[in-house]
């Protein structure tokens, strides 16, 4: 790749949204099947909770892996978006590290959920990327103010 076509921090960004089209497919995967073997009802009047319940914990963690993708990612999307603007796409070499720390927490963090769902573990992960995002954003305000 030339200097002019390296990715930077859009790279990471490409690589988060891949990632979270995987756990969708996982997601449906797992879901769709229990629908029938578990008799899911498919009944809008139901509050949702009370529909997730009857899925069994396997088929609902990688949904709600699908919307912890929908969270805090996407203040990730913002700011490396950011970063690649004001830095005509490619942000710093620290911008870049710390962006592919981010993405690479995050996955680590839906492995984690979607096979035993260590908790603690789960969290500790979550916490780590959470200062990869802070150290990004951080960059990201220097070039801003």
């Amino acid at each position: 790749m030339s200097a002019t076509s390296e990715p930077g921090v859009l790279g990471p960004v490409i690589a988060l949204n891949i990632w979270t089209f995987a756990i969708e497919g996982l997601m449906f995967s797992r879901r769709l099947p229990a629908i029938s073997k578990h008799k899911i009802p498919m009944d809008s009047s139901l509050p949702n909770d009370q529909i997730a319940a009857k899925y069994p914990p396997f088929a609902r963690w990688s949904a709600d892996n699908f919307n912890h993708l929908m969270e805090q990612p996407t203040q990730f999307y913002a700011v490396a978006l950011a970063i690649a603007f004001l830095h005509e796409r490619k942000g710093s070499k620290v911008d870049v590290a710390l962006a592919w720390t981010y993405v690479g927490l995050r996955v680590l963090h839906s492995l984690v959920q979607v096979s035993k769902n260590k908790i603690p573990v789960r969290f500790m992960v979550f916490a780590t990327s959470s200062l990869a995002l802070l150290g990004l954003t951080a960059s990201a305000a220097r070039l801003v103010f």
